[in-house]
Parts: structure tokens; C-alpha cells; sequence
């Protein structure tokens, strides 16, 4: 994995070059010139769906020892930085994000349950946000291949049911006690972790209320998303309405995450903007600058999440 995230991402860089390349870039650079320091303001509305995702996982957490929404909103951006900018195959963020935990003061198992759990509601609240943008973009007009869309919404469905059943199945304290009796009793203590980790898991999907608050929360952070879509747009001097801005959130986000094994989707991303500008009848000039947009987003957003998530782990070794 090392050595393919690199690649992936140089792939991906020239996947993404290629396809700009193919735009007229005097007029894609005019609208980006036109949009100025509207495009930062596009990406600075990205901290609203950070916060709300930062409260959806903060309703998992026990009461006694939950951080602030603060702490939660910067723990979730630097998760999304990590993931986002890093060849980590959306895995890294999270070991990150459960060290911030962990540095609240947050015992091992609801740390680690609370992930897990955030991180399988996470795919079905994604799913029925991009089923709502496949509805907007039906409703548009667009023409939409529905069997291919059917087969991609089953088998996110089989990953999300895999997903929580292993969880409630106790699939982690399973494979600890075979890691355990493999290496003739050299890690008790990560056996005992891993026994408590899956039974505060099971714990937490037996509370209801805090399970549909966290997807309901989880939801409403993913339509806040479209946020920077409809400021974008409006400062490339094309604005859209909600509906349109929604759908192409929607799918965007589905495209970055089926592509979770190329660091920042490099290439998808912009293909996929490119393509929904076509099916939303945009000027490919436009969908091209939107692309770079969203690009100025992790400038802003994710590089300074690096920097602070290097500064939080520096912290805590001194702590330590």
C-alpha cells in the first residue's frame, strides 16, 4: 500500500491534467480570475459540514467524558484532512481521529466503538444522499443509466450491512483472540481491549436515539456540503439553484469515496465534475473551473488540517 498510493495519486494527477487540459484555460482562467477571493469564501463554507458531522459523532460518545463540539468539529477536520490529502486509503484519518480522541481523555472502547459505529452510519447516510442526487438529477432532465446506479447503490448497501454486522458480531475481539493463540498468549492485552471495544459497540447500537440523531446529523452535514457548490458557482458567475447544487454534492462525494483508494480521488474528482456539468446542461468551461474550486478547497481546508493535526500529535507527546 506504500508504494501504490503514490502511484495512484501520480495516476490520478495526470488523469486530472489530461482532462483540464482539454478545456479552453483562457476562459477557464478568466472565470477563476473573475471568482477571486469568492473561491475562498466557497471554501470556507466547508467548516458548516464539518460541524455538523463533528455533533452526529459526538452524540455516540458517553456523556461524562464528551468533548465540546469544538474539539469534535477540529477532530473531524482533521480526519477529513488526513484522508483527503494523504495516500492513507481512508484509513489514516480515522487512526488519527481516535488518537485526538483518545487525547480528550476518552477511555479506549468508547473511542474506538464510537469510530466504528460514525464510520458505518457514515455509508448509509451517504447512500441516501446520493440517492437524492440521483433523484435531482432525474428530476432535471438528466439522462441517467439506472442499472448501473441499481448495482452501485446494492453493493454500497452490502458493504454498509457487512459493515455493522461484523461489528455486531464481535468480529474484532474474534480475530484478537486467534492473533492471541497464534502468537501463544503474547498480546493479552490487546485480546481485552478488543473484547471491550466490541462490547461498548454493541452497547451503542442498542441505543436508538443516539443512532438516528447521528445519521439524521450525519445527513444534514452531507446537504451542507452543497453549500460550497451553490457559492462557487454563484462567484464563477453561474449560479444554480438548491436542487442542482445538491445533486452535484451528492455525487461528487459518492465519486470521492468509490475512489477512496486514490489520494483526493485525483482525476475521478474532476471527471465526475466534468461529466455532471454535461448532464446539467453547464458550460464545460464552468465545470472546469468548479473542479478547480473544489481543489482551492483542500488548499484552504485540508493543508492547514495537516499542519494542525501535526501540531495536536506534537502536543500530545509532550503531554505524554
Amino acid at each position: 500500500m506504500s508504494r501504490l498510493g503514490p502511484l495512484l495519486a501520480l495516476g490520478g494527477l495526470l488523469l486530472a491534467v489530461l482532462l483540464l487540459a482539454q478545456q479552453d484555460f483562457s476562459e477557464v482562467g478568466a472565470l477563476l480570475a473573475a471568482a477571486g477571493i469568492g473561491l475562498v469564501l466557497a471554501a470556507l463554507a466547508h467548516i458548516p459540514s464539518m460541524a455538523l458531522n463533528g455533533h452526529a459523532w459526538r452524540l455516540l460518545l458517553p456523556r461524562a467524558r464528551r468533548p465540546g463540539l469544538g474539539a469534535m468539529t477540529t477532530n473531524v477536520w482533521i480526519r477529513e484532512s488526513v484522508n483527503g490529502l494523504l495516500p492513507v486509503a481512508r484509513v489514516g484519518g480515522e487512526i488519527a481521529s481516535y488518537r485526538l480522541l483518545r487525547g480528550e481523555g476518552v477511555a479506549v472502547a468508547p473511542a474506538a466503538a464510537s469510530l466504528m459505529v460514525d464510520m458505518a452510519i457514515s455509508i448509509l447516510s451517504q447512500l441516501l444522499f446520493a440517492l437524492l442526487g440521483l433523484a435531482l438529477l432525474a428530476w432535471a432532465g438528466a439522462g441517467i443509466g439506472w442499472g448501473g446506479i441499481a448495482l452501485a447503490m446494492l453493493c454500497g448497501l452490502a458493504l454498509a450491512g457487512g459493515f455493522v454486522l461484523a461489528q455486531r458480531a464481535d468480529l474484532l475481539s474474534r480475530l484478537a483472540r486467534v492473533l492471541n493463540a497464534v502468537a501463544a498468549g503474547r498480546f493479552p492485552a490487546v485480546q481485552a481491549h478488543s473484547a471491550r471495544i466490541d462490547r461498548m459497540t454493541r452497547r451503542l447500537w442498542r441505543v436508538r436515539g443516539a443512532i438516528l440523531g447521528c445519521f439524521l446529523w450525519q445527513l444534514a452535514g452531507w446537504m451542507a456540503g452543497a453549500l460550497e457548490i451553490w457559492v462557487a458557482l454563484w462567484f464563477l458567475g453561474h449560479p444554480v439553484g438548491l436542487a442542482e447544487a445538491l445533486a452535484i454534492e451528492a455525487l461528487i462525494q459518492a465519486v470521492s469515496s468509490a475512489a477512496f483508494l486514490v489520494p483526493g480521488a485525483l482525476g475521478l474528482q474532476e471527471a465526475g465534475f466534468l461529466g455532471l456539468g454535461m448532464l446539467l446542461g453547464l458550460p464545460a468551461e464552468v465545470a472546469a473551473a468548479l473542479a478547480i474550486a473544489r481543489r482551492i478547497r483542500d488548499l484552504v481546508i485540508f493543508l492547514p488540517g495537516l499542519l494542525a493535526w501535526v501540531w495536536a500529535e506534537r502536543r500530545m507527546v509532550q503531554e505524554a
